[in-house]
């Protein structure tokens, strides 16, 4: 795509928005290149990106491409009077991109339910279900920074698209010739009806339904909570109050601030986000701290450890939280016949491993929560096996299944009553992931991302994985490679010969394992300019788990220059 001539079409055409003109007036040659280089791909995870003017930023224009795409995806399949749900984050522009979005479909008959304010994505998920819908549209950003925004498409089980689906909406999002001329001005805006309450009621009451241990004693835990100026503020607060739980709020951060101005991360995986919490946490010897990313799909932890705080992973979260639902299942005979739980690619041994010590078997799947979404479905349709849980190593987990992505309020919920139910027994939620390393062994897990923004960035990502391609690692710090994988060749590999990987749709993840029981994996991010690289090290204790981390880290530093 000739980025000069790309900006010369938008920057002549009448329909352009003034204020993206205006903005186009004061661009660099450079600045017009990573711009217009390329129209933002609608992909397996929808759009994501800076926003501003250009093809290939997150603004009205280009929404409303995908949103027309996505209309005659749903009129292809007759579904227009079933209509769309439609919910938004707190950044800039996600309400206006939100109405926006209804517009467009009643331009194509298409009925659609909007949000009257910023709500979680998880809830979005549950209102595709609750209201029959067809689908949703999500406009968020995630845990990005506040210069992005993003657009997230659903099914009609309140899943985000698989990949077959996602490749019939793209065929016909690339079909829309010229975005600056889709219709956005509907004769029939009484095809756009306004839902809130009535929703967030019935959302609220199943989320209060997965307690286990409803009567735990909860006057003896004190919680800190971030929403991080995000849409988590209010469920998460009248969940936790209804339930009867102490908390306290980190009031400068409840505020839906699309700049963030309070924190210095809104991302639960970056300790920046956590360290407001942290004073309020410490002021009040709470015991743990609740943190959730923007759009409250993501819940980060940290816990009194004794007079200390520390900052669990999503990996560490997760396993304590298949420790205390399962034991607790069990406990009760709630265990269904064949458990199942679903995690990644990229999720830490751990919690697997805490899983089969209840006789709950795992399912891997690839990276996006929409993966676990589509096995929760199709094992409901089967009844072949039961789901107990579903989690990611990115502070993402589900505990039951009315909603189909990952859903921090639930999570919030869930580690609350464990928290009091251990302290109950002497114990914080270190000691109780302490229990887990003793006796499944000492994980550190970790991810580093080399960041690549830009034409030239999507280049240097792309000779970077064939580089790896065309020569195979045998070793990573000195520590032979006895297994690899190759998700986008379809490979499994060992000393014994190339098998073929199945269960998984071709994917850009290069996966390998090690002499001494760790692994590795890289894959370009889907939603940002980065590519990631994780680590899950098993070690003999935490302090020789660390030091292998950090030799680890330095090897991959070299390897990837």
């Amino acid at each position: 795509m000739d980025a000069r001539k790309n900006y010369e079409r938008w920057f002549n055409h009448p329909a352009l928005d003034p204020d993206l003109k205006h903005e186009m007036e004061q661009m660099s040659d450079q600045e017009i290149n990573d711009a217009f280089y390329s129209m933002i791909e609608f992909g397996t995870a929808g759009m994501r990106g800076v926003m501003g003017a250009g093809t290939a930023r997150i603004n009205i224009h280009t929404i409303r491409k995908a949103t027309k795409g996505f209309a005659d995806w749903i009129n292809k399949r007759n579904d227009a009077e079933r209509g769309i749900a439609i919910g938004y984050d707190n950044r800039h522009n996600s309400r206006k991109y939100a109405f926006d979005c209804a517009n467009v479909l009643a331009c194509s008959g298409i009925r659609s339910y909007v949000f009257e304010s910023l709500r979680p994505t998880p809830e979005l998920s549950f209102a595709v279900r609750y209201l029959k819908c067809a689908g949703g549209i999500m406009i968020t950003a995630s845990h990005n920074p506040g210069e992005y925004n993003g657009y997230k498409l659903y099914d009609d089980q309140g899943c985000q698209l698989v990949p077959a689906l996602a490749d019939e909406v793209t065929v016909l999002v690339n079909a829309v010739e010229d975005e600056l001329s889709v219709k956005a001005e509907p004769e029939n805006k009484d095809l756009i009806t306004v839902i809130g309450e009535d929703v967030d009621k019935a959302y609220y009451e199943n989320v209060m339904s997965i307690q286990l241990n409803p009567d735990v004693r909860k006057d003896r835990v004190k919680i800190v909570f971030s929403p991080e100026h995000g849409t988590a503020n209010i469920p998460v607060r009248t969940v936790l109050k209804e339930c009867g739980y102490h908390v306290i709020p980190v009031l400068e951060q409840c505020t839906p601030d699309p700049d963030f101005s309070m924190t210095a991360s809104p991302n639960p995986e970056v300790p920046g986000a956590y360290e407001l919490a942290m004073k309020y946490a410490e002021e009040n010897e709470a015991d743990i701290i609740l943190v959730c990313d923007p759009d409250a799909d993501r819940m980060g932890v940290g816990v009194n450890d004794h007079g200390t705080y520390r900052l669990l992973t999503g990996n560490q979260s997760g396993a304590v939280l298949i420790e205390y639902i399962l034991s607790q299942m069990k406990e009760k005979g709630l265990m269904p016949e064949h458990p199942v739980m679903f995690n990644t690619v990229v999720t830490s041994d751990l919690g697997e491993k805490a899983a089969a010590k209840y006789g709950v078997e795992t399912e891997k799947t690839l990276t996006g929560f929409k993966f676990i979404g589509e096995k929760v479905a199709a094992y409901e349709r089967s009844g072949e096996k039961q789901y107990v849980f579903g989690y990611e190593e990115s502070y993402g987990s589900l505990i039951k299944p009315f909603v189909r992505d990952k859903d921090a309020q639930q999570a919030c919920l869930m580690l609350a009553e464990a928290a009091c139910w251990y302290k109950e027994r002497g114990m914080t939620l270190m000691d109780v992931l302490r229990a887990l390393w003793q006796e499944h062994g000492f994980y550190n897990e970790s991810q580093t991302s080399i960041v690549l923004s830009g034409q030239s960035g999507a280049v240097r990502m792309k000779e970077l994985m064939d580089g790896l391609r065309a020569e195979r690692l045998s070793e990573i710090a000195g520590v032979p490679i006895i297994r690899w994988q190759d998700f986008e060749t379809q490979e499994d590999g060992d000393a014994s010969g190339i098998r073929s990987l199945t269960g998984f749709v071709r994917s850009n993840v290069l996966k390998y394992f090690m002499e001494d029981g760790s692994w590795l994996a890289i894959r370009p991010s889907g939603t940002e300019p980065k590519i990631k690289i994780y680590f899950c090290i098993c070690g003999t204790s935490e302090e020789e788990a660390a030091e292998k981390s950090a030799r680890y880290h330095s090897a991959m530093d070299e390897i990837m220059k």
